[in-house]
């Protein structure tokens, strides 16, 4: 774990895909509770192999007002992802409704409403084109549980590595990186930005810190 920015309200923080970033003995929250004392709350997620830049409230009141930020869409979330294929066209809004099979922990577009499907939102930019792959800029406007991974895949270009969702590379994780998280600060009200590429290491190209926003 890296610590990117803390004060007295907020932790920002690198997950390293394999840790997770939900409660427990092992999880993130207590790994920053060690390291910085006090306490920590979390406000989003990430999946377990998944890394990348998260924010965690350090007060009630801070976790009060990034919920608020996360549900109101005032929290954006930028990632990067090699899919296989090249998405077509190379810009644009994908909208989908997604049913989660919870027994098998996978979730699957669907074409009508019924109890527990939930509508999913992201935005996409194809930054990169090679003959078989792809490195794609993505924005979530929804938190819907394995959001990018399945509205990719369900259109034909799964995320390498993503097994569950029918990638046959033989990475070991999705390659998917959370690079940039823009939120009010709980305390000032002001945009605070944090932004770390991925590093070659995990399979992705270099890249120039000049990735412009999307939407």
């Amino acid at each position: 774990m890296e610590l990117l920015y803390s004060d007295k309200d907020i932790a920002v923080c690198i997950k390293p895909p394999g840790i997770s970033s939900e409660e427990g003995p092992e999880g993130l929250p207590a790994v920053l509770r060690q390291a910085l004392g006090g306490e920590i709350f979390p406000v989003h997620r990430l999946d377990l192999n998944v890394g990348g830049v998260m924010v965690y409230a350090r007060t009630k009141a801070a976790a009060g007002r990034l919920s608020q930020a996360v549900q109101s869409g005032a929290m954006v979330k930028e990632y990067l992802a090699l899919v296989h294929g090249q998405p077509s066209p190379p810009e644009g809004i994908w909208e989908d409704l997604l049913w989660k099979d919870s027994q098998k922990n996978k979730v699957f577009v669907v074409t009508r409403p019924r109890r527990g499907v939930k509508a999913a939102r992201l935005a996409y930019r194809l930054l990169e084109a090679q003959e078989s792959q792809s490195l794609v800029h993505i924005r979530l406007y929804t938190g819907r549980s394995h959001q990018i991974r399945v509205q990719f895949a369900s259109r034909g270009y799964p995320l390498l590595g993503d097994h569950k969702y029918g990638s046959r590379d033989p990475a070991k994780a999705p390659a998917l990186w959370s690079f940039r998280l823009t939120f009010p600060h709980p305390a000032t009200g002001k945009d605070a930005v944090f932004q770390r590429l991925p590093s070659p290491e995990a399979g992705f190209p270099a890249l120039g810190a000049d990735i412009p926003p999307l939407g």
